[in-house]
């Protein structure tokens, strides 16, 4: 085969496996986005220095319209350990230690070794349906968590598409109807009329003031007693406990801005609090712990002074209600049973809001739709036994 001549220094000839010869190029492509490396690339197989200067162009023209391109041995796992300490500067630590979970539980598993950009919308899909199929209520997140890392790759020109946005989200028909959760006013009167007899003034303080004020499981673990005024009969609710690293129980801002606020308390719950505020004293100086040197002295408390874990009312709740075999609720429904029971009595919805801390207006709405549709129906049922004839 004739030498032909090369002006390229980027082009060469090489001589083949059966003694003939073809031609090479070798190209500088920019710095890898994940390391800063410069990277090269060669293509071979060209049977003249024409056709590998004109592969070479066309490839020049895909990099400056596209960026970088060498990004067949990127990987999923490659993106995500460069996206994730960028995201966890954005959030609060009990947020992305929940993130960092779903990623090494649900997501990386799946996704975390394959190429990138050769990953597909039929593989998201079958990811999404898969985890609805296993009846994960995080489903939906977790699937965000994937498009989270494609969205960060397009930003730093390792490809061009999101796949996620491609895929069909299944309609979870899985989750509880959470309306539900909540004690009605007499299902709640008979609660405290249980209470009233226990034997644990803690628990039975701690439901007290769940119930009367719509607060947070973690807001009402995180309270002290400097927290409490009980001269105006209000709380300043301004922290709330959450699972950091580790495991570890920490105090950070509540959940939104809008969460952070003053409410209003009834005398009775006062009365409550200040006969367990004597009570705890007692119980914690028998233990070696001077709770009045204590400036920041917790509402509630273990035995070693130290917060409740986050499981444990819980516990308490399903240890009474098994007792009594009462309805069947969560802590969190305290909350809802707030909520419910304060538009029943006439509450705006502006008030219920302010109260509960929603900072988004439509969580509000949607406790209140729940109520007046079973107003409405019960308004149905004494039209029609007045009525009926």
């Amino acid at each position: 085969m004739t030498t032909k001549k090369i002006n390229d220094k980027r082009i060469s000839m090489y001589a083949k496996k059966d003694g003939t010869s073809a031609y090479m190029f070798h190209l500088y492509i920019g710095r890898d986005p994940l390391t800063g490396k410069q990277i090269q690339t060669t293509r071979r197989g060209f049977d003249s220095p024409k056709q590998a200067k004109l592969a070479m162009a066309r490839l020049e023209i895909e990099m400056n319209d596209r960026g970088f391109v060498n990004n067949e041995r990127v990987t999923f796992r490659d993106v995500y350990n460069e996206y994730f300490p960028q995201y966890k500067n954005t959030v609060k630590e009990s947020t992305w230690v929940k993130t960092e979970q779903m990623y090494k539980n649900h997501v990386l598993p799946i996704f975390g070794d394959k190429i990138l950009s050769k990953i597909t919308p039929q593989q998201c899909q079958k990811a999404i349906n898969d985890w609805y199929d296993a009846k994960f209520t995080k489903y939906k997140d977790f699937f965000r968590l994937i498009s989270s890392v494609f969205q960060y790759a397009i930003r730093l020109g390792l490809v061009h598409d999101d796949p996620t946005k491609r895929v069909i989200i299944p309609k979870n028909k899985h989750v509880k109807d959470m309306t539900l959760n909540y004690f009605t006013v007499d299902e709640l009167r008979s609660f405290f009329k249980y209470l009233d007899s226990d034997t644990y003034p803690k628990r039975a303080t701690f439901f007290r003031v769940l119930a009367f004020t719509g607060m947070r499981k973690g807001e009402a673990l995180a309270l002290t007693w400097k927290d409490i005024d009980f001269e105006n009969n209000q709380i300043s609710i301004n922290k709330t406990i959450a699972r950091g690293a580790d495991a570890k129980l920490i105090i950070q801002t509540p959940k939104t801005r809008a969460s952070e606020r003053v409410v209003n308390l009834d005398d009775k719950t006062m009365n409550t609090l200040k006969q367990w505020r004597s009570t705890q004293a007692k119980e914690l100086l028998m233990l070696g712990f001077n709770v009045l040197k204590n400036k920041n002295q917790l509402v509630f408390s273990n035995t070693n002074n130290e917060f409740i874990q986050p499981v444990k009312p819980q516990n308490w709740l399903s240890k009474i209600i098994d007792k009594y075999d009462l309805k069947r609720i969560t802590v969190h429904g305290f909350r809802h049973t707030y909520a419910t029971l304060a538009f029943e009595a006439g509450a705006s919805i502006k008030e219920v809001q302010e109260q509960l801390g929603h900072s988004d207006f439509q969580t509000t709405m949607n406790i209140y739709t729940a109520v007046t549709d079973k107003q409405k129906l019960e308004t149905t049922k004494k039209f029609a036994k007045y009525v009926n004839f």
